[in-house]
């Protein structure tokens, strides 16, 4: 039998990330609207980032362009078609509900902006001089997985219920999605394969592992092992 649930209640428990994921669906429409000019410069270029860093780092604060420097996030609310926003969007619903279920919204907002900056912070430490601007909230998606294999292990996790699936499934099948896409792209980067931002998925996903071992506390629902 098919679970059903209140869209009242649904929205009670996973508002604030609802709004989220809205939030990110209008940035893109207005993308798509005014076009490469409006968001151009959110984006960030590991390139242009290193040079502000390199700015931070002597001092030298007179030439520093902060916008550089806000591209560490900003890129997380940017997509760059619809199948990377859809893509994106349903990982971040599945593995961002369970972080609210399991540890609150407040804990939920932290890791997506704490693994959306991880992420880019790698990808630009592996990718110095590159032109090639970074754009998506992949970083945080793997962030979350990253979350929810730690306290998957950490502790005895309910079954968890993602809406609108059917059923609920064993933690750890759910916690393998995050572990079988870190092996992939670790074998795509390895062999060369360009057109993904893996230092993101990376850096985000070890993000999401730090908050999970260190930051958080055990769920109420949790059972410890």
């Amino acid at each position: 039998m098919r679970h059903f649930i209140n869209p009242r209640s649904l929205f009670k428990i996973q508002g604030v990330l609802l709004l989220l994921i809205v939030a990110i669906t209008f940035i893109f429409l207005l993308q798509i609207l005014l076009g490469e000019g409006f968001y151009e410069k959110y984006m960030a270029v590991p390139a242009e980032v290193m040079t502000e860093w390199n700015h931070l780092r002597v001092g030298n604060f007179q030439d520093i362009s902060w916008i550089e420097i806000f591209t560490l996030f900003t890129p997380a609310l940017l997509h760059g078609g619809p199948e990377h926003l859809i893509g994106n969007m349903i990982f971040l619903w599945i593995f961002a509900a369970l972080a609210v279920e399991l540890l609150g919204s407040r804990v939920m907002l932290f890791t997506f902006f704490f693994t959306a900056i991880t992420g880019n912070i790698v990808h630009i430490a592996l990718n110095p001089e590159s032109l090639n601007p970074l754009l998506g909230a992949s970083g945080a998606v793997m962030g979350f997985e990253g979350l929810y294999l730690a306290i998957a292990v950490r502790w005895h996790l309910p079954d968890p219920h993602i809406w609108p699936m059917s059923r609920a499934i064993a933690p750890s099948r759910l916690a393998m999605v995050g572990i079988i896409g870190l092996i992939y792209d670790f074998m795509n980067y390895t062999s060369g394969v360009t057109g993904i931002a893996y230092g993101a998925h990376f850096g985000g996903f070890i993000g999401g592992l730090i908050i999970g071992s260190f930051f958080v506390k055990m769920p109420r629902v949790a059972l410890p092992r």
